[in-house]
């Protein structure tokens, strides 16, 4: 159902109004790099943890995680524990502090750069720069066609025009106002967040009859799934699928640890820990940044299973059913459905916050990756002045594959592209970025090691033996006449299970195996003693 209103045009426009006044604002106070980059190392610390939030959450985790948990139930909230405790809690006050450190004694601007002056090799800051900016695209385009998708319905406009438009908005202030635009951009945008997730909840327990007849109802619900899923494992929308189940393996390996670990070492997400003066920001941050985690992912979580009472209470029928076996469209049906309609557009609003916080910063990392870390620092070798030209267009660049794949790719792979990209990341950063904030003994060939053994396993895993990317690619059929070149529980174990543990050991036994580091450069990077605590 579209919304199409001269309220809502007018909410839109005013929305979109205050935006480019942040957007200008950000403009404004860049002046040099490290604005562009890092906001000058000043950032609010309230804004940094509603920032970080909203960059996290996105619509891929309100409609594409929302939609399976309608689908699998609420065993998902585990994956909520996950994004507070890994997502801030460990990332603000343990990964956090020691990043905005060693970030600004070694003046790092972009996560690449902070792996690569660590270990000082511009090996590591380019072929992480490139691993972004090829795979990150990926992760924006399932955002922007969850953007696109919710800006056509509620303004009722053609998809590829609502694609154009969200793009150019984004796109408007990136490009200009670097990461303080961004970051401004976000905080509005997370507040929004908030407020539409906490309506949901409330007008969800109130037109379900309260929150123990909902939960009650969800449960008493059990016997309703369908053959399909119960021999997969799935044992009702309360209760955790079967112990090593193929439901139980998708669920906590591809979606609770692919995206709970793959969260700190995401590059759009570390490089916010830069931008702050000191540690006692982080400390403020985490008393925001874990309320606003907890809202949106639980509320979307619950939500999205409570679903299935409203649509059996109505149609008689579970979520999937009246989604047209869609996940994907369970959380946009539920809202056309049982909310009001000037719920549904402060919602659209919302969703179209969550997807702008995320693309912005999305669009600003590829740029910066591209950019400055492979063109300037590792091809030019910093022969180039300041990038933020360079960095411009290289954010250009990658908006514009990013919109081909949202043209191309379809909804329906929003949650599993998500998880796809975060343990990408897990697989090729983690263990090297660990090493570089808590392992003096941490060498340069133990860190190029483990991020090579790292990104190629996770690929080899998702090209030819994880059966859901495998089957689709369709590059072991082609090469070997069969869909997954293993078989039985291997196809549907992650392959964050796999490459990140690999990418660990090879990470200790290379750096045990090769001479350290110089001592002078480890006592540059740990010593504590000139740095703001």
């Amino acid at each position: 159902m579209a919304v199409s209103t001269p309220v809502l045009g007018i909410v839109v426009l005013i929305y979109l109004m205050v935006i480019f006044y942040l957007g200008w604002l950000g403009y404004k106070k860049t002046q040099q790099t490290e604005d562009y980059m890092v906001a000058g190392r000043k950032m609010n610390p309230y804004i940094l943890a509603v920032s970080y939030g909203a960059t996290f959450i996105s619509t891929s985790a309100i409609v594409g995680f929302g939609g399976a948990a309608g689908a699998l139930g609420m065993g998902l909230l585990w994956l909520s524990f996950m994004t507070i405790f890994v997502g801030v809690f460990m990332a603000f006050v343990v990964f956090g502090k020691r990043t905005r450190r060693i970030g600004l004694k070694l003046g790092a601007v972009t996560f690449p750069e902070l792996l690569g002056r660590r270990y000082q090799s511009r090996f590591i800051q380019g072929f992480s720069g490139i691993l972004i900016g090829l795979f990150m695209p990926l992760y924006a385009g399932i955002v922007l066609i969850g953007g696109a998708r919710f800006v056509e319905t509620t303004l009722n406009i053609n998809y590829d025009v609502a694609v154009l438009i969200l793009t150019v908005i984004v796109a408007a202030y990136v490009i200009t106002g670097g990461i303080i635009a961004v970051m401004y951009t976000d905080a509005l945008q997370g507040a929004l967040m908030f407020l539409g997730m906490a309506l949901l909840l409330t007008l969800t327990y109130v037109k379900l009859g309260g929150v123990v007849e909902a939960h009650q109802a969800l449960t008493n619900m059990a016997y309703l799934v369908p053959e399909s899923l119960q021999a997969g494992g799935h044992l009702g929308w309360t209760a955790m699928p079967e112990l090593g189940s193929p439901i139980w393996w998708n669920l906590v390996s591809t979606l609770i640890l692919g995206v709970g670990i793959g969260v700190l070492a995401q590059p759009q997400l570390a490089v916010r820990f830069m931008t702050v003066k000191d540690d006692k920001a982080l400390n403020r941050a985490v008393l925001v940044g874990g309320p606003f985690i907890l809202m949106m992912t639980g509320v979307a979580f619950t939500v999205g299973a409570l679903s299935n009472v409203y649509f059996f209470d109505k149609l008689g029928v579970i979520s999937v059913v009246a989604a047209g076996g869609n996940t994907d469209l369970i959380i946009p049906q539920y809202i056309n459905s049982a909310m009001p309609d000037i719920f549904v557009v402060l919602f659209m609003l919302t969703l179209l916050a969550a997807a702008m916080s995320t693309l912005s910063a999305q669009f600003h990392t590829m740029g910066t990756a591209i950019g400055h870390d492979f063109y300037r620092e590792f091809l030019k070798k910093g022969e180039l002045g300041q990038t933020i030209n360079i960095t411009r267009m290289s954010i250009a660049v990658t908006i514009l594959v990013s919109v081909v794949l949202a043209y191309i790719l379809p909804i329906s792979i929003i949650a599993t592209a998500t998880a796809v990209f975060f343990g990408l990341c897990a697989s090729s950063f983690l263990p090297m970025y660990t090493g570089a904030l808590f392992w003096k003994r941490m060498t340069r060939k133990g860190a190029i090691a483990s991020m090579l053994v790292g990104a190629f396993t996770s690929l080899f895993w998702l090209i030819f033996v994880h059966a859901k990317e495998a089957s689709a690619l369709g590059i072991s059929k082609a090469l070997f006449g069969v869909d997954t070149i293993l078989t039985g529980t291997w196809t549907i174990i992650d392959p964050i299970i796999v490459a990140t543990p690999l990418a660990f050991l090879t990470a200790v036994i290379v750096s045990l195996m090769t001479e350290p580091d110089s001592q002078e450069h480890i006592d540059r990077c740990f010593m504590t003693s000139t740095v703001n605590n």
